[in-house]
């Protein structure tokens, strides 16, 4: 079967973003806001940040974002560019708000230090702002040039509270922003889909301020500095825009036109505004429309010539003739496979969602099993599995290996993410791994015995542990309703080990039945089985236990004729009187 052919869609995504009215109004919130502060163009003053909510904008609520006087490269020469890691010393002083970001995969990040620094200037006055927009209808957050730069902490920071299923999330929208973090920033970001597709970086070829960390020839500190974009880039030049859903293509095309516009500036120098009022009026004009003439000659594939429709006005504008056409074959090269990675990447993608209706169908197969085992008197689900010798067992063996492949991977993708983050587990999906647990476990308890194992607790697998302790943590903040207020036993154990329990009672049993075991090690068995004991009636007693373990050909029954035997028939406990007395009938 073939491959779907792979097109580009940045030109008709920059279309959509020109032709409506989000950069317009953003841009117009922070050229507001500039207007309101004292111009100051002082490369000596330093910076501060100034900020601005618009209640009253059409498109929502705009939080902007400026700095005073306005950012100049020289602000960020030297140890201006500095990055701070998460694993310094210092880190958890400068930015403890910024911790959650790291991931499993990646733990440590670097963020840019001075931004960092104004960020933590405004902790106090952001944390109120944070909690008054937090649930905000529509919020936009956007800034320019280091304020740029603080937007983007803020959208991050309000990203830690917003459930990745919740659509109602901020959209940051920075001009002229420099890059402000690392690989591990860019890749624990990255991980989280919801959290990249929230930024949207514009930037002007003619300012210097977003391309100042990139690595280039002309930036000899940019290569050890190690900063990396994300989200999504409107590259635009006053009469053309290239916009990229792959940073890293950005980062290239940034790169490649990094010898125009830098350091030929003056002491003014990215403190443009002009720059991207004046081009975003020239768009609303007319959105740009590009046709195929310039493919004439073109030995491309359809994503090679959506890449170059997508670069080529920015690409010859900008460098002025100077990129051979082996260049921009190499950027397109470049380009095409950052592309087809994201689109990898894409369809990667953990989403919980994912073949859950297909488990359903094998999760019916178990129930299924489960209720005809019951209708079969031997002994309940874990007996009868444990005895089945039909074509009907192998049936329900493949379907359990169909299930567990698929609760594995899905807990292995939760346990990648912080622990905050984990908390897209919801319940939903928790729930139907819980029910999974208990109905599948037990099999696997089946199987583990019935080959003259000992000691189930030991080797259990991970992912059942994780899923168990996921669905504690639920209770335990009140997400469930508690075990004690049911009035019947439910028909699934709540405790899916509980007949790993049973059968070391047995074991037990028989180990104290047995003349060489030595009597002290008879004392602590018969101490074992006292606990073990007061665990069943625990669960008697909550409902917590389905009915189907006191069938009387199940292996509870066996153990408790065992036990009943060494104990004699004087003895009394709370278990005791019960089964005595029968009241499990």
């Amino acid at each position: 079967m073939n491959k779907p052919t792979m097109f580009s869609s940045g030109v008709e995504l920059g279309n959509l973003l020109l032709s409506s009215d989000l950069l317009h109004h953003s841009w117009g919130a922070i050229d507001e806001l500039y207007r309101e502060t004292p111009p100051n163009h002082d490369p000596t003053s330093p910076l501060s940040i100034k900020y601005k909510v618009h209640q009253q904008s059409p498109i929502g609520t705009i939080i902007s974002f400026v700095s005073s006087p306005p950012c100049t490269p020289q602000y960020l020469q030297s140890e201006g560019r500095d990055l701070l890691a998460s694993s310094d010393a210092l880190a958890t002083e400068n930015f403890p708000l910024f911790q959650f970001v790291g991931t499993k995969v990646n733990p440590t990040f670097s963020l840019h230090r001075a931004a960092v620094t104004l960020f933590s200037s405004l902790q106090d006055q952001l944390s109120l702002l944070k909690t008054q927009h937090e649930k905000s209808r529509r919020l936009i957050v956007t800034g320019h040039s280091i304020g740029g730069s603080i937007a983007t902490l803020f959208t991050l920071w309000l990203l830690e509270t917003v459930p990745p299923t919740d659509r109602k999330r901020p959209l940051c929208i920075t001009f002229g922003c420099p890059l402000i973090g690392d690989t591990g920033l860019q890749q624990a970001i990255s991980e989280r889909p919801t959290w990249n597709s929230c930024f949207l970086h514009v930037a002007s070829y003619k300012d210097p301020i977003p391309k100042l960390f990139a690595s280039s020839p002309q930036n000899e500190h940019s290569i050890e500095s190690g900063y990396k974009p994300f989200g999504t880039f409107l590259l635009c030049s006053e009469s053309s825009f290239a916009c990229f859903e792959e940073p890293e293509s950005a980062l290239d095309l940034m790169v490649a036109t990094s010898s125009v516009g830098v350091g030929n500036g003056g002491p003014h120098e990215g403190a443009q505004m002009f720059c991207y009022g004046e081009i975003l009026e020239k768009y609303k004009l007319g959105v740009i429309c590009r046709g195929v003439s310039q493919l004439e000659g073109k030995d491309f594939t359809p994503l090679q010539m959506g890449i170059f429709i997508q670069i080529a006005p920015i690409n010859v504008e900008t460098t002025q003739g100077q990129l051979e056409n082996g260049d921009i074959n190499s950027l397109i090269e470049k380009f095409e496979s950052g592309m087809k990675d994201l689109a990898t990447r894409k369809k990667n993608i953990f989403d919980p969602n994912k073949k859950l209706n297909a488990m359903k169908i094998n999760m019916t197969y178990l129930e299924w099993y489960k209720k005809f085992s019951v209708s079969v008197p031997r002994g309940g689900y874990y007996d009868f599995f444990k005895i089945d010798e039909s074509k009907r067992r192998e049936e329900i063996v493949k379907r359990k290996s169909i299930l567990t492949q698929y609760w594995v991977e899905m807990v292995k993708e939760v346990e990648k993410m912080p622990q905050r983050e984990g908390k897209f587990f919801q319940y939903k999906w928790l729930y139907g791994g819980n029910n999974y647990r208990r109905i599948v476990e037990p099999l696997d308890i089946a199987e583990f015995y019935k080959k003259g194992k000992k000691d189930y607790l030991a080797q259990r697998s991970d992912h059942y542990k994780l899923l168990e302790k996921w669905m504690e943590d639920e209770k335990s903040e009140g997400n469930q309703g508690n075990a004690e207020e049911r009035n019947r036993a439910c028909s699934l154990t709540e405790d899916s080990c509980f007949w790993a329990y049973v059968e070391e009672a047995m074991i037990s049993c028989e180990s104290l039945k047995n003349v060489e075991t030595s009597p002290e090690l008879k004392e602590s068995l018969r101490a074992d089985l006292v606990k073990f004991e007061d665990y069943v009636m625990d669960l008697v007693r909550k409902y917590a236990v389905s009915t189907e373990i006191f069938l009387k050909k199940s292996r509870f029954m066996e153990w408790w004729k065992v036990y009943k035997e060494i104990k004699g028939a004087s003895y009394h406990s709370s278990l005791a009187d019960f089964m005595s007395n029968c009241k499990y009938k």
